[in-house]
């Protein structure tokens, strides 16, 4: 079994690996213990569970509510994505799942995928809050040949398309010539995904551009919150060759409307 992974455990007629989540991101400071509690999660088309200590309480939190955290790199600080303060005053850090399940699992490999014809004619923009995500967005783009550039959150990413905007304006340019897709996470700090594709989507400068939204929240429920906000495509992480295969399609059609 890889580090931290207590066992297989039988839910509900599936079969579940679980994992201690103070093992697993290495709490030195933790009570020997496995956990007395376990949260069942769906993440990425994968269900696991996660052994806590116990639950201290479940709250709703507005993602512009969520900051991302100070450069972290090292130990437990590493697989934090994001902070937020409850109303009394104390601060809650927030777990990158995507960056456990890839130190624990190991991470999606990327496969054979064709280069697109002109592909140097494309360009995407993608943001995501996780630093796996952000890498294994760019290796399928790279082998698709596009051309790209990211964010790390929501609010960022809303700055910098906006400010492309107001330049290709400015200079009488089409905005086609910057960016052919814009791809986005559902959950990030700041500002989410799906409020970021209202303001796309509500903005007449980016008519036409096509946004994608690609989630490790892939449930028939978060489907449908991303289209009632107007996205044109739903992918569930990671699965490359269907990003890609999504991506085709609408890149050569934007580049040509």
């Amino acid at each position: 079994m890889p580090g931290g992974v207590e066992g297989l455990i039988s839910l509900r007629g599936n079969v579940i690996p679980v994992l201690s989540l103070s093992k697993v991101m290495n709490l030195t400071d933790a009570p020997a213990t496995r956990g007395g509690s376990m949260m069942v999660t769906e993440y990425s088309k994968r269900t696991l569970g996660f052994l806590v200590h116990g639950v201290d309480r479940i709250i709703r939190v507005d993602w512009d509510k969520v900051r991302a955290p100070e450069s972290v790199t090292s130990g437990s600080h590493a697989y934090i994505t994001a902070i937020t303060e409850l109303p009394n005053g104390k601060l809650v850090s927030i777990v990158d799942v995507e960056q456990i399940m890839a130190n624990t699992f190991g991470e999606a490999v990327i496969g054979q995928i064709e280069r697109m014809q002109d592909a140097e004619s494309f360009n995407v923009f993608f943001v995501d809050d996780s630093v796996v995500a952000r890498k294994k967005i760019a290796e399928v783009m790279d082998k698709l040949g596009v051309k790209h550039k990211h964010a790390q959150n929501g609010m960022e990413a809303w700055t910098r398309l906006s400010g492309m905007a107001s330049h290709s304006q400015q200079t009488g340019q089409s905005l086609r010539d910057e960016v052919n897709l814009i791809l986005v996470d559902a959950e990030m700090p700041e500002m989410d995904g799906y409020v970021l594709t209202k303001h796309i989507k509500s903005d007449a400068r980016f008519a036409g551009i096509p946004v994608v939204m690609h989630s490790s929240l892939s449930s028939e429920a978060n489907r449908a919150m991303g289209k009632s906000v107007g996205v044109d495509a739903y992918v569930a992480k990671f699965d490359a060759d269907a990003l890609a295969e999504t991506l085709r399609p609408m890149l050569i059609k934007s580049a040509r409307d």
